[in-house]
């Protein structure tokens, strides 16, 4: 199952962005459990609030800070890419446990998503960077698996399918204009204020 090399470069190309936003997540993170005055680098207003979002409880909700779940996996995403693009293969069952693993990124990602905007009251921007990253990641890798038979030849030569590849860039563009429109009627009482 080798996909194209547009999927093997976005996992490289978004395992990095997830890193690094949640490799500043963490660092952030310790130095505000260092210094309870310390104020985040991503801490701008009141709506847009690193602080805020890293002292609830979500922010932690294996027990230990959640940026630590993204240090890890995405280099599994990266390296993941990296392969494929030296022209690797990746047996079905690898495929099976990436799909488990992007299924369970995007599932987090929504839950934390809804705490934010409906009992946290504040955005990361650093958490949005892995929302953004974690999205299409899900996307074509869940396409990839659809479309090489990785799910079984009934669903790789389905109608839905086809229709799905066919529209795969505009239903991506309507998962991103759902999420800002939320973002914004959520906090228009703020965001009106600034215009």
């Amino acid at each position: 199952m080798t996909p194209d090399r547009r999927l093997s470069a976005g996992l490289v190309v978004g395992g990095l962005a997830g890193l690094v936003a949640s490799a500043v997540l963490l660092i952030e993170r310790i130095n505000l459990a260092q210094d309870s005055d310390y104020v985040p680098s991503c801490s701008i207003n009141p709506i847009i609030s690193c602080g805020s979002v890293m002292e609830s409880a979500q922010a932690s909700l294996l027990g230990f800070p959640n940026p630590l779940i993204g240090v890890a996996a995405f280099p599994i995403v990266v390296a993941t890419g990296a392969a494929l693009l030296a022209g690797g293969r990746l047996a079905r069952w690898y495929w099976l446990g990436l799909q488990a693993g992007v299924s369970a990124a995007l599932a987090l990602v929504m839950w934390l998503a809804f705490q934010s905007l409906y009992r946290i009251g504040a955005l990361c921007p650093y958490c949005m960077v892995v929302w953004a990253v974690v999205i299409p990641l899900f996307w074509y890798v869940t396409l990839h698996n659809l479309k090489s038979g990785a799910f079984g030849e009934a669903a790789a030569s389905s109608r839905v399918t086809a229709a799905v590849r066919a529209w795969h860039a505009p239903l991506l563009l309507a998962a991103y204009l759902l999420v800002l429109v939320l973002i914004t009627i959520q906090f228009w009482a703020y965001w009106s204020t600034l215009l």
